[in-house]
């Protein structure tokens, strides 16, 4: 459901022979929930990882010193970035490629705000309605533009988007949220045929609702569990069901999926 789940303790080892070596990939809200499984992920298969975060820096510090302590080379750097902004957008890209010496190959845009208040769309504040477009569209808007003049071309290029599927769901109390991730999805798909000749996939993954901070945060134990029922699995999604997708994708195996929107919710939708 949202771009961020629980926090992975898995400590990835960086070595030879791994899909990802040596490719630059850029985690936007990496600092926490499914960001942070993300980064841990793409960085078991090899990426050097510039790690994302808006505010808290203290995360995202442990994160890279959790992934550099895996190998004698630094594979992970913390970038503090409003992805909302351009000038700071353009800036992660600049550290980036300054602090690899490489062209950035992979940008998985994680970050997303959710409004805990769940109202309807009438009692949506224009402020809330605000934050969540500038956060959820205007960011991923951003960061897929800044990718799609930046990414390396010829083979390799990736640009995956979080976003949700509540899209499909379309669950009462989420307008601005879902209108904020459908117009990503729709952005993503048409850049996807933009993007042609650059050898670079452009895609979206549109988790389900995942056990997490901002999943649980101002929901009533009625809403939970509705959740749960609704779920032909009976449960939550876990950051390990979402993660091994995103390294298909940002790997040469997916290559051939391009444009997609991959809802990942075991049958809630």
């Amino acid at each position: 459901m949202a771009a961020e789940s629980t926090t992975s303790t898995t400590t990835p080892v960086v070595g030879a022979g791994l899909p990802l070596k040596d490719r630059v990939a850029i985690v936007t809200g990496a600092s926490r929930g499914i960001g942070r499984a993300i980064a841990l992920h793409l960085a078991s298969l090899g990426a050097k990882l510039v790690i994302n975060y808006s505010s808290n820096p203290a995360p995202a510090h442990l994160l890279a010193s959790q992934i550099n302590n895996s190998s004698t080379i630094p594979h992970a750097i913390s970038i503090k970035a409003d992805i909302s902004d351009p000038a700071q957008v353009k800036s992660l890209f600049d550290s980036a490629e300054s602090a690899f010496n490489s062209p950035v190959h992979i940008l998985v845009n994680s970050a997303g705000v959710l409004d805990s208040k769940y109202p309807t769309l009438a009692d949506t504040t224009l402020d809330d309605f605000d934050n969540t477009f500038n956060v959820n569209t205007r960011g991923a808007f951003l960061c897929c533009k800044e990718s799609a003049n930046r990414i390396k071309r010829g083979g390799g290029g990736r640009i995956i988007c979080l976003t949700t599927s509540l899209v499909a769901a379309l669950r009462p109390c989420y307008a601005a949220y879902v209108g904020s991730k459908a117009a990503v999805e729709s952005m993503v798909k048409i850049l996807a045929k933009e993007l042609k000749g650059t050898g670079i996939t452009a895609n979206c993954v549109a988790p389900g609702p995942i056990a997490s901070d901002m999943f649980f945060a101002g929901k009533t134990e009625e809403m939970i569990q509705r959740a749960v029922d609704e779920n032909p699995l009976g449960r939550l999604g876990q950051t390990d069901d979402v993660v091994p997708l995103v390294g298909f994708l940002a790997s040469d195996a997916g290559q051939w999926v391009n444009g997609q929107i991959i809802r990942v919710n075991g049958g809630y939708v």
